[in-house]
């Protein structure tokens, strides 16, 4: 579950900065509200809590997508983006943006 957790986070925090190279920085305790078992669908749903200059910290729930019974809680990711030289480089981002709202942006130039 916490190899899917890093995967989601990572895939939602290149996408929100735009920058390919964006890495796992820390991930605070994780609570364990109830189990999932093999065949569950669960559901990872991801926020923003806060950007920074060169990361953004995100919080993390999961759930069974079924009975809506809640599985995890994560209070806190942060994710760092870096340069080619692994050097943390800032994003500029200071919200939260969907991809529909990019692509109108774009539409209209």
């Amino acid at each position: 579950m916490l190899q899917w957790i890093d995967e989601e986070v990572a895939i939602y925090a290149i996408i929100q900065l735009e920058i390919p190279r964006t890495v796992t920085k820390f991930i605070s305790e994780i609570d364990f509200v109830s189990s999932a078992k093999e065949g569950d669908i669960v559901e990872i749903g991801i926020d923003v809590v806060k950007f920074g200059k060169t990361s953004i910290t995100l919080t993390c729930s999961v759930r069974n997508k079924l009975t809506h019974n809640k599985i995890l809680d994560v209070e806190k990711i942060i994710m760092v983006s870096l340069d080619e030289t692994g050097a943390p480089v800032k994003h500029g981002k200071t919200k939260k943006e969907y991809v529909k709202d990019r692509l109108e942006k774009e539409s209209n130039l």
